[in-house]
């Protein structure tokens, strides 16, 4: 038996959109929970769906759907919220994040990982961190850091939206 050594290979998240599988580094994730409705923060963009208390941390939470131009999304009883810590510029945001549904963390080799295509139009291609082709189609890397932009962090930024709260 051949184990792959840890410096090749990464854990990942994955979770879906619809039918399209996307992934998230493990070191990102603190935990997933159940959806619940957040309590909604006026004035907020489009995707934020407001906050939603963790363990007595107020969270700002997203719908990635909208975020990637997607519909919004119809909870069910396998929606779940991926609670992630992700690190930005000088910080760490924490952020809750909408999935249809969560699947697994799995390892990806390295060389497995592909850079970024170019697939069109349907999805920005600077927020995809790699491509990974599974048997049944292809699992998309998320670059959370990259896909949030300066005005999308100061939109999530707790401190600032705690004003509503």
């Amino acid at each position: 038996m051949t184990m792959a050594s840890p410096a090749l290979e990464a854990q990942f998240v994955t979770f879906s959109l619809g039918e399209e599988v996307f992934a998230v580094a493990v070191e990102v994730v603190r935990e997933i929970l159940d959806y619940a409705e957040a309590f909604k923060i006026p004035n907020g963009p489009d995707y934020l769906l407001g906050l939603r208390d963790v363990r007595g941390q107020g969270v700002p939470t997203i719908d990635l759907r909208l975020k990637l131009g997607l519909t919004k999304t119809v909870p069910t009883p396998h929606t779940r919220v991926l609670v992630l810590d992700i690190p930005m510029e000088a910080k760490v945001l924490t952020l809750g994040l909408v999935a249809d549904r969560v699947f697994e963390v799995t390892p990806f080799r390295h060389g497995q990982i592909e850079a970024a295509p170019d697939i069109g139009v349907r999805w920005r291609s600077d927020y995809i961190a790699g491509v990974v082709r599974r048997e049944n189609g292809f699992v998309v890397i998320v670059d959370l850091a990259r896909l949030l932009s300066r005005e999308d962090t100061v939109a999530l930024d707790p401190h600032r939206a705690g004003h509503a709260a």
